[in-house]
């Protein structure tokens, strides 16, 4: 199986589409009455700690796999399924980081216009504080998957393999035609 980076549009389109949901959430507080905008003070603070676990599980990836192979026999075996884990983590906190940067981002756009009011000038500083630590949970999905980047390993298939295999073929079969025409 071969995990492909995700591509930097689907980036885009996570933030595009959570702006014109905060834009649609905040527009429908107005035209409600119920203004539902601004993000309670844990929501960033969870975001983070997510963040930076996600961040510690890609680099301990990271470290495994660019260990030296000698030096790899002395660390602890490293579980396919936490690697696996770990770029799942990486892929679902870079699209959620931009979708809800795009969210909050959208609740901003919209809460700036009655930012006299104390209600709103509190709305925008929670967005802008949650939406900038969605902006650093999409930067650790994006730089944590390119952490967990497994170098690739020679095995039957690999192109070197395969060269290498049938030089070593035409080898032994020359050395096998070589003998038995002496004798």
């Amino acid at each position: 199986m071969k995990a492909r980076r995700t591509p930097w549009w689907c980036y885009v389109l996570a933030a595009a589409l959570g702006l014109l949901a905060g834009i649609g959430l905040a527009k429908y507080g107005e035209i409600s009455g119920f203004p539902l905008v601004g993000a309670p003070w844990i929501v960033p603070v969870v975001l983070a700690i997510l963040g930076f676990v996600v961040l510690y599980m890609a680099l301990q990836i990271h470290k495994y796999t660019t260990t030296d192979p000698e030096k790899r026999a002395q660390l602890k075996p490293l579980d396919p399924q936490k690697a696996f884990a770990t770029l799942v983590s990486c892929k679902a906190l870079g699209v959620a980081g931009a979708s809800l940067a795009g969210w909050y981002g959208g609740q901003l756009i919209m809460s700036l216009p009655h930012g006299e009011a104390a209600f709103y000038s509190q709305a925008i500083l929670e967005c802008a504080i949650a939406a900038i630590v969605c902006i650093i949970d999409m930067i650790i999905g994006i730089v944590g998957e390119w952490l967990c980047q497994i170098p690739p390993i020679d095995g039957p298939e690999s192109p070197k393999m395969k060269t290498a295999t049938q030089r070593n073929r035409y080898a032994a079969a020359a050395t096998k035609s070589a003998t038995q025409s002496k004798v």
